[in-house]
């Protein structure tokens, strides 16, 4: 039998983040191999991070990376607060909005080894969220907002406009940071969903009593204002009453992209 020091033991231990004696046990197995006893904890500790995959993942990180008219946002979830402040985890966030910004949306996948790595370090179930890469052309802009809490971002924000300034494209950032609307406009909504949605405001409407002839007119106010909610264009910007569509000069908001802590 391979003589197994504690030493041995520590290195492997500081390499993989095993316990003391799963290190020492892996060790054995593979006759003191250090590579080999690396890789045995490796494959056994992906086997068991498979099974943290239904434990609730609402903290991580999200990260922005901008640059030439490019701007990048990755979402990196984990279980714990503790796990998302560390260094590891949000150097791999931050590496993978890099890394989306220079390669695109599919670069995260040349990292999933690493992504591995993190969850066997934090024992926590960690994966990927909202990973998006937002180009403009000549004629739009883009503006970011990343909100920052404890040293790491918990709600990022892109926006894309056309013909509208930069204070007020930065204005609608911070709005959607806080609103956190759903769509850009009411085409984007699920037509299903709609109709659901005016079914049962119908109803809602009968049953106190309203008059039969005023139901279509309280059910499509009452229709706006479910809109309202999750249509960016719709909303207030800041919650005043001039809608975000009105305020942009002339202007038009064309896409965004949103990524935060709990969704």
């Amino acid at each position: 039998m391979t003589d197994i020091s504690a030493a041995d033991v520590k290195a492997l231990r500081d390499a993989t983040g095993a316990g003391m004696m799963d290190a020492k046990r892996a060790l054995v197995e593979v006759d003191g191999d250090f590579d080999a006893a690396t890789q045995l904890l490796r494959e056994k500790g992906l086997a068991k991070a498979a099974t943290r995959s239904d434990r609730q993942n609402v903290e991580g990180a999200v990260s922005i990376a901008t640059g030439n008219g490019r701007a990048a946002l990755v979402h990196l979830k984990c279980e714990t607060d503790f796990s998302a402040k560390s260094e590891r985890f949000l150097s791999l966030a931050n590496e993978m909005a890099q890394a989306v910004l220079t390669d695109g949306e599919s670069a995260v996948e040349a990292l999933a080894p690493a992504l591995d790595d993190l969850r066997l370090a934090v024992k926590e179930n960690v994966e990927l969220g909202e990973v998006r890469l937002v180009e403009t052309d000549g004629d739009a802009a883009l503006d970011t907002y990343l909100h920052l809490q404890d040293g790491r971002g918990v709600n990022g924000v892109i926006v894309e406009g056309t013909g509208v300034d930069q204070e007020t494209l930065h204005q609608v950032a911070l709005h959607i940071a806080f609103a956190k609307p759903s769509v850009l406009n009411r085409d984007e909504v699920d037509p299903d969903r709609v109709a659901t949605e005016r079914a049962a405001l119908l109803e809602i409407t009968k049953a106190e009593g309203k008059p039969e002839q005023a139901w279509e007119k309280i059910v499509e106010g009452r229709l706006t204002g479910w809109f309202r909610e999750m249509v960016l264009l719709e909303q207030g910007l800041h919650g005043d009453k001039v809608k975000v569509a009105d305020s942009l000069n002339g202007g038009t908001i064309t896409g965004f992209a949103q990524a935060y802590l709990g969704a």
